[in-house]
């Protein structure tokens, strides 16, 4: 007796719901991956369409291992493709910010925390393709060596030691010290206050005395050409842009797993700022004003 129509649609149903359950995770990954939700999604939408491309899907006995080993390998392929593009890429380029929506349906977000914090995706920018996927998916998935191998077409031995070079990078640019997310928050007001209210000592004692400034507008709207760096040069900037930005419309709210900023100039241009502390102070600052990484930014008003 052959197949009915009934039971494709119910083992298509079943496998959706399969599918569904898995998709926040395969997010992170693809996301962690690539630095880019745009991409990341992209990532995950292909895998649907091979699953679903299988003559026999029932065949995959551990559908999870089989969806992270799929996304990890587009993710890998699109980091590779991405790698040209950055090269030519107008100013600093800084990983598609994850502004906290809490109106997005669960199996479309991506799960905010430490393991997508931005100080960990700017810092993975400095690997290889291959290092990156060797330790986003053994040190934060935890995924074994073995099947990591197969993705990046290395020995396992061979896997194993572009993790253990990732990770010593990795861990030199975290922080030691972290705080937390009240003590940002208590922070970042402050950060807020000194900025407008002018209060250049009160600022420069917020920040770490090798602070780094980084802004990414892509080519499409001013910002930094370059990363500045040191608490005596960064804090007079910050100053300066509140008090030339005009009137601001700002929003104190998750990014990337911390508390950070979310502001709309009188001109209307949107911006979201991501903070790392350590030690009680503010180490680095990365501003994001390319529409073009701001577009699934919610609505927060």
């Amino acid at each position: 007796m052959g197949i009915t129509e009934s039971d494709a649609r119910e083992t298509e149903e079943r496998l959706a719901r399969s599918f569904e359950a898995n998709r926040p995770r395969l997010l992170r990954v693809a996301y962690t991956m690539t630095g880019s939700l745009a991409e990341a999604e992209d990532c995950v939408q292909e895998a649907w369409l091979r699953l679903r491309g299988l003559p026999d899907p029932a065949v995959v006995r551990d559908l999870a291992a089989w969806l992270t080993t799929t996304v990890s390998r587009l993710a890998l392929d699109a980091l590779n493709s991405a790698r040209a593009r950055r090269e030519q890429y107008v100013g600093t380029w800084l990983p598609e910010p994850l502004v906290e929506d809490r109106s997005r349906d669960p199996a479309d977000r991506v799960t905010l925390d430490e393991s997508v914090s931005m100080a960990l995706l700017v810092v993975l920018e400095r690997l290889s393709p291959a290092e990156r996927t060797a330790f986003v998916l053994h040190d934060v998935f935890g995924v074994p060596f073995r099947e990591i191998a197969g993705i990046v077409g290395r020995s396992p031995a061979a896997v194993r030691q572009l993790a253990s070079r990732a990770r010593r990078q990795v861990e030199g640019g975290r922080p030691r010290r972290p705080v937390t997310e009240a003590q940002q928050r208590e922070l970042i007001d402050a950060f807020l206050a000194a900025c407008q209210g002018g209060d250049l000592p009160g600022l420069i004692a917020l920040l770490d005395r090798d602070i780094v400034l980084r802004g990414d507008g892509g080519g499409k709207v001013a910002t930094l050409q370059h990363a500045e760096r040191g608490a005596a040069r960064v804090a007079p900037m910050m100053i300066a842009r509140a008090r030339e930005g005009g009137p601001l419309d700002i929003v104190l709210t998750q990014v990337n797993g911390a508390p950070g900023l979310v502001f709309r100039s009188s001109d209307g241009e949107l911006s979201v700022m991501a903070f790392t502390v350590d030690a009680g102070l503010i180490t680095a600052i990365d501003i994001v004003r390319n529409p073009d990484k701001l577009a699934k930014v919610p609505d927060l008003a």
